[in-house]
């Protein structure tokens, strides 16, 4: 199948000529192929919507935590031939983690004093520009993923050169669990917190030939955060002198905070769209009660205002009554008729092994309704971390992208 959509390419590169009739009869010989290969396919597959048998997101996230797939550049190269050729079309390679940029960076170098994340792997290369490089020969479209957002480790160069940066609960700590991890968060509030990663985003945007760029919910920002002196005095200044509830769940104050990072998110896609129009910008959150009320990521309100242009929802159940449910609230549907919304699945995590018979049947029940794709999260999970064999593993991927498809992109004309 994978050389028919490809041998349909070439045919009508080289037959649709200015003669009409020649074009005519190219149109009419291809059309009846496909439909006879559509008919030809597995039940299954024939009611997959018409849509997604010619479009549809098959992403999966590229990231430097418990995975070395972007510390070496014959290792990553080969990891992008191995999912072109199991028909995905999408990566999106984290580029801000750690509290580092992982391709040389000038801004980073001027406010944390390192242009680069210092793991040796990274060192004397671009990593970024070698999965555009190498991800665009194969056709495969690439969205840089800004994985940490206002986050940083407690103890990043980044936490300590900016102490001022930083935010804290209303009895002053900072310190954020994740996982093992000690975290900080960078308030999003503050103007220069809000210059340093805007000028990050628009770095990547204008030096690398990128499809998009994504963020996620650490564009926001735990709702139990936000009680730093600037945060505090902003809100006395715009509420003729009242301090913030001291109960981070009070609604006024959860609005308050979300709706500065809404006009922050306005200002980033706005400087986006301003270096390069058709950077598409992507937000991958959670569903929006967990965005909204734990993360102050109002992504309803952003798809709303136009400010996202694909959302990749992260369902990470292993239950499949709630990983359905999660599909049927009325946000999601809503969104899907001005998007693409495709489901983002948990492949494993590296102490959690996921049954690909698990990710099968995820993967259909998203088609069966019409999504516009799935992503993947995590590269190592698909099948180097797993309990089951990688060639199985593999084999069952090929069977879910038994052919390539286009990537369902906005910008080029998708309809829902």
């Amino acid at each position: 199948m994978q050389i028919f959509v490809k041998w349909c390419v070439e045919f009508f590169r080289w037959n649709i000529l200015p003669n009409k009739k020649s074009a005519l009869f190219a149109v009419i010989v291809s059309l009846s192929i496909v439909v006879t290969v559509i008919l030809s396919l597995p039940l299954n597959a024939q009611t997959t919507s018409a849509r997604s048998l010619f479009t549809e997101l098959r992403g999966v996230w590229l990231t430097n935590i418990d995975s070395d797939v972007l510390f070496e550049g014959d290792r990553l190269k080969n990891a992008l031939q191995r999912l072109d050729e199991l028909n995905f079309n999408t990566v999106y390679p984290a580029v801000w983690n750690w509290g580092y940029t992982l391709y040389p960076s000038k801004v980073a170098a001027k406010v944390i004093g390192r242009s680069l994340d210092p793991t040796p792997g990274l060192q004397g290369r671009d990593m970024l520009q070698e999965i555009v490089t190498e991800g665009h020969k194969k056709g495969l479209t690439v969205i840089p993923w800004f994985e940490f957002g206002f986050m940083a480790p407690a103890d990043s160069l980044l936490a300590k050169n900016r102490p001022q940066w930083l935010t804290s609960r209303s009895n002053g700590t900072k310190i954020v669990k994740e996982g093992t991890h000690d975290r900080v968060w960078l308030s999003p509030f503050r103007p220069d917190v809000q210059q340093f990663i805007q000028d990050l985003i628009v770095e990547i945007v204008k030096n690398y030939d990128i499809d998009g760029i994504q963020f996620d919910d650490h564009f926001g920002l735990p709702s139990e955060l936000g009680y730093d002196a600037y945060t505090v005095a902003l809100y006395k200044k715009e509420h003729r002198g009242k301090a913030p509830s001291k109960n981070p769940q009070d609604p006024e104050w959860v609005r308050w905070r979300a709706n500065k990072i809404t006009d922050f998110m306005k200002r980033v896609f706005t400087a986006i769209k301003a270096n390069k129009k058709d950077c598409l910008v992507s937000v991958a959150p959670n569903p929006q009660r967990i965005s909204y009320s734990f993360f102050l990521a109002d992504w309803q309100k952003w798809e709303r205002m136009g400010l996202i242009e694909e959302l990749v929802l992260q369902i990470y159940r292993d239950d499949l009554n709630v990983f359905l449910s999660e599909l049927e609230y009325p946000e999601v549907k809503a969104a899907q008729k001005h998007i693409p919304v495709s489901i983002g699945i948990i492949a494993g995590l590296k102490n959690k092994s996921i049954p690909i018979a698990q990710i099968q049947t995820q993967v259909q029940k998203v088609r069966d309704r019409n999504f516009a794709g799935v992503s993947f999260f995590f590269y190592e999970t698909l099948w180097n971390l797993s309990q089951e064999p990688a060639l199985k593993r593999q084999s069952s991927f090929q069977q879910i992208f038994p052919t390539p498809v286009a990537y369902p992109n906005l910008l080029t004309g998708w309809k829902p």
